[in-house]
């Protein structure tokens, strides 16, 4: 997602303005007219106050920001103020990007803004952190809601940790396919042409067309690499418009196993995220807009907004959710039990450890069926490949 420059009217004509998360301009000012707020305009974030620039490109490192704050929650519950524990740390940083960030919330706390507003100005923070960190100086309980979000991040970092692991056989297979593949049809073959040209030995059918596939290959592969490039490219400028992002999003949860499994992440995302949140002391509504703007699907990001505006007017979560058909239908009864008997963090916390059991179980499956297909696959391809140049040499033999 990028981030966007707000300016907004309350509806006491009250202007403020602010640093959002969303996927396109368009998609933030109908967010925050359906919350009531009169829009005066929306802007890609750019260069920000204080001369510190962040592009989209400069992200911060999920695993230093981590072992920062577990550090600096260490130093405030030993009694240190935040100034100090601020100059503590930024000493000891060694990821530039993210001690340049240190440094600029120092100077902001130095005159007078509050933590989580000095955070707030970077883009490249988390919305979610810099939530927690509000609704910690509201309560006064800043190491409590600390403690927290690092339990929520040292989750979310194993969770994808397990997925990545989980991943890297299949990918590593597939890499190798598609190298032998390559190295078959562009250096293999066309020797073999070589040969067959130098005996003028009448060829079988099958052994001619893999012939003038390698030829083909070998003579426009630089092509058909230069048309990928430029393909995956344009996807991916097409992937970042609301059309392109939409109909790919569509695309992707309407796969028959990978669109399940990347809706049940989804869901324990932003169910790990809202009890996060409301644990923190933060309101619903916030809490739900905050989760949802994490969230990497345009569907599901759209659906979560459309139901805060709902829970805003009065309705569920459950009910809000469950009209957007968006959420499973287990999710959806599972909160409405939590909400029914007033613990819906914990299930909330219930429904994000299913359904990530869900998704390393369902995963785990899927590529126990993969491998084996790819592995087929390979075993006919090449084979295939290697009966029709051999087929000839046997001929000649026999005929000889």
């Amino acid at each position: 997602m990028a981030e966007f420059v707000v300016k907004v009217a309350d509806e006491r004509g009250h202007t403020h303005q602010q640093v959002e998360q969303g996927y396109s301009v368009a998609e933030v000012r109908e967010r925050f007219a359906a919350q009531g707020y009169l829009v005066h305009w929306v802007k890609p974030q750019g260069m920000l106050s204080g001369g510190l620039s962040l592009g989209r490109g400069r992200k911060l490192k999920q695993s230093s920001f981590l072992v920062y704050n577990q550090q600096f929650l260490t130093l405030i519950k030993a009694g240190l103020p935040i100034l100090n524990a601020l100059d503590l740390l930024i000493k000891r940083q060694k990821d530039s990007n993210l001690r340049q960030v240190l440094e600029n919330v120092r100077e902001r706390v130095k005159g007078g803004e509050l933590l989580s507003d000095a955070f707030a100005k970077h883009p490249a923070v988390p919305k979610i952190y810099t939530t927690t960190l509000m609704a910690g100086e509201k309560s006064g309980n800043i190491d409590e809601v600390l403690t927290r979000y690092i339990n929520f991040q040292r989750l979310a970092m194993s969770f994808r940790k397990k997925l990545a692991v989980s991943l890297i056989y299949p990918t590593l297979l597939v890499s190798v396919v598609l190298i032998m593949v390559m190295f078959l049809f562009t250096y293999v073959v066309p020797k073999f042409a070589e040969l067959f040209n130098s005996l003028d030995a009448k060829l079988p059918t099958i052994t001619l067309f893999m012939l003038a596939v390698g030829k083909n290959a070998r003579e426009y592969f630089p092509f058909f690499a230069i048309a990928v490039v430029v393909g995956g490219f344009l996807l991916w400028q097409w992937k970042k418009t609301d059309r392109g992002g939409d109909q790919i999003d569509r695309f992707i949860l309407g796969l028959p196993l990978l669109g399940d499994i990347r809706l049940k992440h989804q869901v324990a995302t932003f169910s790990r995220m809202l009890s996060t949140l409301l644990q923190g002391g933060l309101p619903l509504v916030p809490s739900m807009e905050t989760a949802g703007a994490s969230m990497s699907s345009k569907k599901i990001l759209k659906g979560v907004m459309r139901a805060s505006v709902r829970v805003r007017e009065g309705q569920g979560l459950a009910s809000s959710l469950e009209e957007q058909a968006i959420f499973p239908d287990l999710a959806v009864e599972m909160l409405e039990v939590g909400e029914s008997t007033g613990a819906l963090p914990a299930m909330l916390n219930s429904v994000a450890e299913f359904y990530e059991e869900d998704v390393q179980t369902a995963l785990g499956a899927a590529m126990a069926l993969i491998e084996p297909l790819v592995l087929i696959i390979m075993a006919v391809f090449v084979g295939g490949v290697l009966i029709s140049l051999y087929l000839p040499i046997f001929t000649v033999g026999v005929s000889h």
